[in-house]
């Protein structure tokens, strides 16, 4: 990750710098930090646009599970009804109907399930990154940045809490929270 790597040369430069005795204060060449941090600024609406399209990535794969949960359902009660209108077959026809109404429902929430769980892996895993980066440099270097950082993280919150959320009404479980 190229912003790691800048704010790293930056740390450097400022471990590196000269110090005045008894003040804690430092000597650093001001021109070679704003190159720097012109850089950070350069890489970092990478980083959101990352952010960006991971949520539209989890818009869509919530979608696709939406409406091929749907069609499932649609297709077991065409199923159902054919199967209904035979009379000499009813009752075979409305327990086979009831198993592929059940499995088409099992496979949709399965669907939705790891669906689920993979948006909120990759926003966990980028909510991790971003307060890494936050508490490691940013707090002490750039404040500016911290504030537009915050609001990612914010945002990569509410996310997963509207997953959790989803899967709360769904009667959904992570996969870790089912091993506790």
């Amino acid at each position: 990750m190229k912003v790691l790597h800048l704010l790293d040369e930056l740390e450097d430069v400022i471990e590196n710098s000269s110090g005045f005795p008894l003040t804690g204060k430092i000597l650093v060449d001001g021109g070679e930090l704003l190159e720097i941090i012109k850089e950070i600024r350069v890489e970092l609406p990478d980083e959101i646009q990352q952010a960006q399209w991971i949520k539209e990535e989890r818009q869509r794969i919530l979608a696709e599970a939406q409406k091929e949960s749907e069609l499932m359902i649609r297709e077991a009660k065409t199923n159902i009804e054919s199967m209904i209108e035979n009379d000499d077959l009813a009752l075979k026809a409305r327990t086979k109907a009831e198993e592929i109404l059940k499995e088409a429902e099992k496979n949709a929430n399965e669907m939705k399930k790891n669906a689920l769980t993979y948006v909120d892996n990759i926003l966990g895993d980028l909510q991790s990154k971003i307060e890494k980066l936050q508490t490691t440099y940013i707090d002490e270097m750039y404040s500016g940045l911290q504030s537009n950082i915050e609001n990612i993280k914010n945002m990569l919150g509410t996310n997963r809490n509207e997953i959790h959320g989803i899967m709360y009404k769904s009667n959904y479980k992570l996969d870790d929270e089912e091993n506790n």
